[in-house]
């Protein structure tokens, strides 16, 4: 096995829940996982863009796993799984990605705060939902495919490391996970650059090898954010009337 991919193997014949967003990172992450032997659960969360629950009943987070793809990232994450001949799931998360990432993103701006979402998806969501599907799905970790490397460090402690791609690096992203979650968490493309995943994915007849990176806010696709925070303010909220409210810019000593 190539030495950029050695640390693999120590999950051989053991289940992992691959995070699978339909994309060329998450689809090779789960690929090379499944070509060193680990036993791959492919989990497509559904956080908004699609129906939020299957009305078919023993289907859904409550009854287990498993509503049918819908959205054209849930069919290619699909399509990737089959092509492996591992198991594929879209888990509804609709509920909890509202409360634990886009309620709080909407709170931060009104209070005149930048959030970053992404960090508190990852611990909640990614790390936080996800990882307690992939436990009751009988699975010791979850893998994404973050650019980030991870290492234990002479205490034991596991230790979060930039990525060998410092222009993809994604480890600021996940540094607010705890030990527990990164103990658990599974990297495989931490030590390779963008253009080798693609070329890879590529040689591995991988279909999404050459689909566009996804680089905006997932649930504000057009990037508006304004409009966004317009529709979800409280009504009453400056926002909900323009977000243009006039006023001067005060800074925390009261200077204008």
């Amino acid at each position: 096995m190539d030495e950029r991919f050695k640390n693999l193997e120590a999950w051989r014949g053991r289940r992992v829940v691959a995070a699978m967003s339909g994309g060329v990172d998450s689809s090779l992450a789960a690929t090379l996982l499944h070509r060193a032997g680990a036993e791959v659960i492919g989990v497509r969360m559904r956080l908004f863009g699609g129906p939020e629950r299957s009305d078919r009943p023993g289907v859904g987070p409550a009854a287990g796993f498993g509503v049918e793809p819908a959205t054209p990232d849930e069919l290619d994450a699909a399509h990737v799984a089959r092509r492996l001949g591992i198991t594929f799931h879209v888990l509804p998360l609709h509920a909890e990605f509202h409360e634990r990432v886009v309620a709080p993103f909407v709170r931060e701006y009104l209070a005149g705060r930048t959030p970053n979402p992404c960090v508190i998806c990852n611990r909640r969501i990614k790390m936080g939902a996800l990882l307690e599907a992939a436990r009751a799905l009988g699975a010791e970790a979850v893998a994404t495919g973050h650019y980030a490397r991870l290492a234990v460090g002479a205490s034991g402690r596991a230790e979060l490391l930039a990525a060998a791609d410092r222009l993809k690096d994604q480890s600021y992203y996940l540094a607010r996970l705890t030990q527990d979650q990164l103990r658990r968490l599974v990297m495989p493309l931490g030590a390779m650059t963008k253009g080798e995943t693609r070329a890879l994915a590529r040689d591995l007849g991988l279909h999404v090898h050459d689909k566009t990176d996804s680089l905006e806010i997932c649930f504000i696709p057009d990037n508006d954010y304004r409009r966004f925070l317009r529709e979800a303010a409280p009504a009453g909220d400056p926002a909900a009337s323009g977000g243009d409210a006039a006023g001067e810019i005060v800074n925390a000593r009261g200077e204008v």
